[in-house]
């Protein structure tokens, strides 16, 4: 195993936080990658992981390396990538929520692999924040307001929000003119993933924002069954327009209080402060803030 070898293995096991799980992703024994660690530590004569029976974790002389490690790999890929024809490769590990990959990223993702045919790409989905360093994702794909964090956020665009309910709820309950006329009404409630928080019904009345937090009997954290909830009459919702028109178009909901505005939510890309990107991530990157702007009419 050379220098550069022992560096790509070396900082999957910082990132994994495992002798295991990095053995895995490289298709190497585990034996073999303790084995290269120690050997690493003897030849530059320092302790660069602390050890314990739960995880693995970086010395400081370790973390300083390991951020060394990250600049010279990047280096050697963008020499590499330097070269006519040399095209970006290599595993790209990308984190989004499923519905905004249905309509946003999967439609163009032929295209993109295409022009890079040696980038093999890794989708996972979700909504929560990952950690992206230690769960080895190379970047993320979220919509709403973005707490502090120590990672890079590149905007994609915004996503406008309705309310919306069932044609059986309305009945039911009646159909609200103007936000006071909510009063006797039930939202289905959304879960911030963040805080763990009910979040209000949002809106725009004589260009200020207004929030009207209404009772509810049933709350989630995923916009896939709030929609299903919605449909069933069980509640009031907000959620971006994109991810209705199906819905709207068949009448299983329907669009109230059009006049007063749910708001918008920001969409961003998220990577890690910290570590240098590879030219398949910054291919990306780009490629998907033109998909976004390109792909849905609302955005803006």
């Amino acid at each position: 195993m050379d220098k550069l070898d022992s560096m790509q293995l070396f900082t999957r096991v910082v990132e994994l936080r495992s002798f295991t799980q990095a053995a895995q992703a490289l298709n190497l024994k585990r034996s073999t990658v303790t084995d290269a660690i120690k050997q690493l530590e003897t030849r530059l004569n320092i302790r660069l992981l602390q050890r314990t029976t739960r995880h693995v974790s970086p010395t400081l002389d370790g973390e300083a390396y390991y951020q060394r490690c990250l600049r010279i790999l990047a280096d050697v890929e963008d020499a590499e990538m330097a070269f006519a024809g040399a095209q970006p490769k290599g595993l790209l590990r990308v984190d989004v929520h499923g519905s905004m990959a249905r309509h946003f990223l999967l439609p163009g993702l032929p295209d993109f692999l295409a022009q890079y045919p040696d980038i093999e790409f890794y989708m996972s989905e979700g909504d929560r924040l990952v950690d992206l360093v230690r769960e080895g994702i190379d970047c993320v794909i979220r919509a709403g307001e973005l707490k502090d964090s120590d990672m890079v956020a590149r905007p994609l665009g915004t996503l406008p929000e309705i309310t919306c309910a069932s044609p059986d709820y309305l009945q039911r309950s009646g159909i609200p003119e103007t936000p006071d006329d909510l009063a006797g009404h039930r939202m289905i409630g959304f879960r911030s993933s963040a805080t763990g928080g009910l979040l209000p019904l949002v809106f725009q009345v004589q260009g200020k924002r207004r929030e009207i937090q209404l009772p509810t009997s049933f709350s989630v954290n995923g916009a896939e069954s709030m929609k299903e909830a919605a449909r069933r009459g069980m509640g009031i919702i907000q959620v971006p327009h994109y991810g209705l028109l199906e819905d709207l178009a068949q009448g299983n909901l329907v669009q109230i209080l059009a006049n007063f505005p749910a708001g918008s939510l920001p969409v961003s890309l998220l990577y890690p402060r910290n570590r240098q990107l590879s030219p398949r991530v910054r291919v990306f990157i780009d490629w998907m803030v033109k998909e976004f702007a390109r792909r849905d009419p609302h955005l803006t």
